[in-house]
């Protein structure tokens, strides 16, 4: 009530408001307000100031509001407009998209309409719609990528399933943790005589006998984290069939699993001959040391032998690590060997050094041979300790008559200083020319392999004329 008694509020009434401050209301608790007449002409539009975007309308005022909206909103307002005009009771709001001539920009707006004078003048109300309208295309777009990925999910489960049931081996998925049997294909099915049903949560140790279920999953595990080529044997229980379980360790959806294929003995990868089990026992006991290396020189794996050379508790230290690391002259005799037998297939008895973390360096004699696998070579080299091999051969070759002829025809024509120097010559000579072609002509690696600086290598070729031979690089 005012000072002079005069009520604002009386049976739902709204009191007399100022036009200055109607504008202000209008402006502060819709978006945007529009004040139309009955043919849609604007008379005024009212900005709320938290809307950056709807500042600069001000041209609107004077133009028919269908100017306003896109084509598809046009026939919407007029039919809402109708029926407002028409004196129709509960004339809902409609949501009405509006741009500008050349479509750059365009915002959703929800209007309820309103009676705001005798003129016939009309008050628009206009909520936003663009926040809900960006939850909607976010919404939309996360329905999309959920279908795509239930689609590729789809896609891999069929994938898998396929390869399941069209490989011959029996292949048990197993979790490290329970212990049970995840799934199986059929092969597994008929090698155990079980359904499906009953099997696939089955204690995977059930099925062979004399087997704790902690033992026989942690000695799998252990097998496949260390990639060892010895696969645990067992029997099937009631059958007395003898198996080999060889497991491979993948994690998936935070669990960590074994997948077991289960190799009987009928299998054709075993039966068919016994090279491979010969082999890899020869590659675990053969004396010599055997080490398998990528073109890179990574160690791909290496037998017993190799690892008490280098003094290697187990073959996980040598992972990761290049062959080269191990070798006196490092890269350069890696790179020698590799190029040969890239070349030639293979290179037989190469002398250099070889040095654990620890030890100290030891003469071998190294044969490489260059193997295929998969669609990429791999490197076998195979080393002989120079120093035991040395002591079973005969500690001076017998020399042969000529050759004693040969030296003898010397003696008289020439002085015992000036023999041996000749024969020094000789001996330097033959040593350079090897070098230089085990190395392709390399000249750095050369020197290096000869134990000569760069300067004294090229001395030693002018010297015997090796200078003025054919040459690729001097690099």
């Amino acid at each position: 009530m005012t000072s002079r008694g005069t009520k604002y509020w009386n049976s739902g009434a709204i009191p007399l408001i100022a036009p200055e401050i109607l504008g202000d209301i209008i402006s502060e608790v819709a978006d945007l307000g529009i004040v139309i007449s009955d043919a849609g002409i604007v008379l005024s539009v009212l900005a709320n100031p938290a809307q950056d975007a709807f500042h600069k309308l001000d041209n609107w005022e004077g133009k028919d509001i269908r100017a306003t909206l896109n084509v598809e909103s046009v026939p919407k307002f007029e039919n809402r407009l109708e029926s407002f005009l028409a004196g129709k009771k509960d004339v809902r709001p409609v949501e009405l998209n509006h741009s500008d001539e050349s479509s750059r920009w365009e915002f959703p707006i929800r209007y309820s309409f309103h009676r705001i004078g005798p003129d016939g003048a009309i008050l628009l109300l206009g909520s936003d719609l663009r926040p809900i309208a960006e939850m909607q295309q976010q919404l939309v777009k996360a329905q999309l990528a959920l279908e795509r990925d239930y689609e590729i999910q789809r896609e891999y489960d069929t994938r898998f399933r396929v390869l399941m049931e069209n490989i011959a081996d029996p292949v048990m998925f197993v979790s490290t943790q329970s212990g049970e049997i995840i799934d199986a294909n059929p092969a597994a099915f008929a090698l155990t005589d079980c359904a499906r049903e009953k099997l696939i949560g089955q204690q995977f140790t059930s099925i062979f006998d004399g087997r704790k279920r902690s033992d026989l999953v942690n000695t799998l595990t252990t097998q496949a984290i260390s990639g060892q080529s010895e696969f645990t044997k067992t029997e099937l229980r009631g059958k007395g069939q003898a198996v080999t379980i060889k497991p491979t360790l993948f994690r998936a959806a935070g669990e960590r699993t074994l997948l077991c294929r289960i190799v009987t003995p009928d299998d054709g990868d075993a039966a068919a001959d016994d090279l491979n089990r010969n082999m890899r026992d020869f590659y675990h006991n053969a004396p010599e040391a055997i080490v398998f290396a990528s073109d890179n020189g990574d160690v791909l794996s290496a037998n017993d032998a190799f690892m008490e050379m280098i003094d290697v508790a187990h073959d996980i230290n040598l992972r990761g690590r290049s062959l080269a690391d191990f070798m006196q002259r490092g890269s350069v005799d890696f790179k020698v060997m590799i190029d040969n037998a890239n070349r030639a297939g293979r290179m037989r008895m190469y002398v250099t050094k070889i040095a654990g973390e620890y030890g100290s360096p030891r003469s071998v004699e190294i044969s490489v041979t260059r193997l295929h696998a998969a669609g990429y070579a791999i490197f076998a080299f195979v080393m002989r300790d120079a120093g035991q091999a040395e002591t079973v051969r005969t500690t001076v070759a017998p020399t042969s008559d000529d050759s004693m002829r040969s030296v003898a025809e010397l003696v008289g024509s020439a002085t015992l200083k000036e023999i041996v120097a000749e024969t020094s010559d000789v001996v330097e000579k033959m040593c350079i020319e090897t070098a230089i072609k085990l190395t392709m002509n390399n000249r750095v690696a050369a020197a290096e392999m000869l134990g000569l600086s760069r300067q004294s290598l090229y001395v030693k070729l002018r010297k015997f004329d090796l200078l003025s031979r054919d040459t690729d690089s001097d690099s």
